[in-house]
């Protein structure tokens, strides 16, 4: 092979790795633009009970859940739904010294957990968000049972 032929093929494959990550920022922007557009979405950032990472996403209220996506993943499906129902809001705090590396300084962070099945998550929404959520937990159409 000449060392012409082989820049050729290098240059090609650069160009497209380069074209697949526009594409896929241009993907990861549509899939945010629509979720928003319908309205009822919050930034916020969501830790499972386990310990995990937290991670930036978006919630969008849909009836009695929260669905949340990740911010940066192509699937057109939320990641977690966070359900009214059985929902228990243990308390809010601010981010601890550990977590101020992953979360912006002006969230605040919920535990909610649902005793019957013993799931748990942490969520970190700034204080608009967190009184919206709040007020979305505690209220639900009459008679409809909390467990």
């Amino acid at each position: 092979m000449s060392a012409d032929l082989i820049i050729t093929i290098g240059e090609t494959l650069a160009l497209g790795l380069v074209l697949c990550a526009i594409g896929a920022l241009l993907i990861i922007a549509v899939r945010r633009y629509l979720l928003e557009r319908g309205g009822g979405t919050v930034e916020c950032h969501l830790r499972r009970g386990d310990g995990d990472d937290w991670r930036i996403g978006l919630g969008r209220y849909a009836g009695d859940e929260l669905r949340w996506y990740r911010i940066f993943d192509l699937r057109p499906r939320p990641n977690m739904a966070v359900s009214r129902r059985g929902l228990v809001v243990s308390g809010r705090r601010p981010p601890d010294e550990s977590e101020r590396s992953d979360l912006p300084s002006d969230v605040l962070v919920v535990d909610c957990r649902w005793p019957a099945t013993g799931r748990s998550v942490e969520l970190a929404m700034g204080d608009l968000e967190l009184t919206g959520f709040l007020a979305w937990a505690e209220s639900s159409p009459p008679g409809t049972p909390t467990f």
